[in-house]
């Protein structure tokens, strides 16, 4: 019986350990993420910037909403990778562009989407 107590000591160092693991995990997440986010300024030009549309539709943000611009800026969405091998058309949430249409979608906010771009919830493919 004395072999099956579970120690105060030991105890405190496993949650210590797994507190601190999970906080490590918490900070490389926020580091990756916050290298992706668009400026305010960004999604402001992408949206009130009729040229920015007509260079690419996929920035053509004028029938979405305040809401869903929100949440690409929550996502950190941005129209051109910062990492060359993670980007929007490599992403298991990435809805292809459907026939006759230039660009593509995502599972997790409305609008246009570039192939190119990026957000802070990019998941590889699993095949």
């Amino acid at each position: 019986m004395e072999n099956q107590k579970y120690s105060r000591r030991k105890f405190i160092g496993k949650y210590i350990l797994a507190g601190t693991v999970s906080l490590g995990t918490g900070v490389l997440i926020a580091g990756s993420a916050e290298s992706g986010i668009a400026k305010e300024g960004d999604l402001k030009q992408q949206t009130n910037n009729p040229q920015s549309a007509q260079n690419n539709p996929c920035d053509d943000l004028k029938g979405v909403s305040a809401d869903e611009i929100a949440k690409r800026k929550k996502l950190a969405y941005v129209n051109k990778t910062p990492i060359p091998d993670s980007h929007c058309s490599n992403c298991a949430l990435y809805l292809p562009p459907a026939k006759d249409k230039p660009c593509g979608g995502c599972m997790l906010f409305k609008g246009p989407v570039r192939p190119e771009g990026y957000c802070a919830y990019w998941a590889p493919i699993n095949n």
